[in-house]
């Protein structure tokens, strides 16, 4: 990927870009709901204790979804090894692409790119 403005560049990146937003999502509400956990043993209060308690199974009830939304459109394969291992090296790849792209150029003059208003 030389040129991250030409438009054949970003063939692919929708789903590639979902993914990595389900992905994080579903970290998120991982980490959600060990801190749910960590907050109900340390809580004195039973009502507070139920109310977290419900909370947490509303949090793994979402990772539920989040997980098997990930595996219908085949972007998490959590029994298959052989399946994931291509799909996390192409994400790995493609960070290493976007990383080593020169997003700042010296020359930064995009004349003619854009519409411009009469002067």
């Amino acid at each position: 990927m030389q040129d991250y403005l030409d438009p054949r560049n970003a063939e692919g990146m929708p789903n590639l870009a979902d993914s990595a937003f389900a992905m994080d999502f579903l970290l998120a509400v991982k980490n959600g709901i060990k801190n749910y956990s960590f907050a109900i043993t340390e809580t004195a209060s039973p009502e507070l204790r139920r109310v977290l308690y419900k909370q947490m199974e509303a949090a793994m009830d979402l990772h539920a979804e989040i997980s098997d939304l990930m595996i219908k459109k085949e972007w998490l394969h959590p029994y298959d090894f052989k399946k994931q291992f291509p799909v996390d090296l192409k994400s790995a790849e493609t960070a290493v692409q976007i990383a080593q792209l020169n997003l700042y150029p010296i020359d930064t003059d995009r004349q003619g790119m854009f519409a411009t208003p009469n002067q």
